[in-house]
């Protein structure tokens, strides 16, 4: 039979509550290589490989096809591409890894307290400063997306690499698109989120490639060990 291949995060927090929410479910994940191996196995399973990827990996090598099912953020999967959502089956939130996508504007900015309000900041902004509105972001295909929904256009994405939410203090951006998970670091940074500015409720998630090759034997394989996850699907 032919095998199918399961992806799990690399490292960190996530590889360890990964482990441990498939041993809660009755399958042990082994890595024989440690921690520098990226191959992997399920105790019992001889036909599922494990490969061990960062998290972003997953969301673009499941979006592909080139990994059967997986355990990563739904924020990737929509970050990755904007087919990323209709590529992939969302078979089960995990309860870990919780945090939302969030617009934050400077708590300064007492008018604006919702999307409609930053509509009309954008729109005004290059006649009061001669610029576009700067939004720091790594969430450029979210950003766009809701924004564009939003009705707002008429601003400019500053790709964040490093700490988000210091950007509008240091000039560099005058509001943000972030992952929180408390809020805190935005309340130290004197940022507040839009009273409707999640823009997506993310966790970790077992998720089924649609864009695979599932032959039936492959699908049946699948099957019996979504099964045992109590995760079942439909392609």
């Amino acid at each position: 039979m032919a095998g199918i291949t399961l992806a799990v995060p690399s490292k960190g927090r996530l590889e360890e509550l990964t482990r441990e929410w498939f041993a809660d479910n009755g399958l042990t994940i082994t890595r024989p290589g440690g921690a520098r191996s990226y191959l992997g196995a399920i105790e019992g399973l001889p036909d599922v490989t494990v490969r061990f990827f960062p998290a972003s990996e997953i969301a673009r090598e499941l979006i592909r096809g080139t990994i059967d099912f997986g355990v990563t953020g739904r924020d990737l999967i929509h970050e990755t591409s904007e087919t990323g959502p209709a590529s992939v089956v969302f078979a089960k939130p995990l309860g870990f890894g919780s945090a939302d996508v969030v617009v934050a504007v400077p708590d300064a900015w007492i008018d604006v307290t919702h999307m409609h309000d930053l509509a009309d900041v954008a729109s005004d902004f290059r006649s009061r400063h001669g610029r576009w509105l700067r939004i720091a972001t790594k969430y450029i295909t979210i950003t766009r997306q809701h924004f564009a929904k939003a009705g707002i256009a008429e601003y400019r994405i500053v790709e964040s690499l490093g700490a988000t939410e210091a950007a509008p203090a240091s000039g560099v951006a005058d509001i943000i698109v972030d992952i929180t998970t408390t809020g805190s670091t935005l309340t130290a940074n004197a940022l507040r989120v839009l009273e409707d500015g999640t823009l997506l409720q993310s966790e970790a998630c077992l998720l089924v490639s649609r864009t695979a090759t599932w032959t039936p034997e492959r699908r049946a394989l699948l099957d019996a060990v979504l099964g045992r996850l109590d995760a079942p699907i439909e392609l």
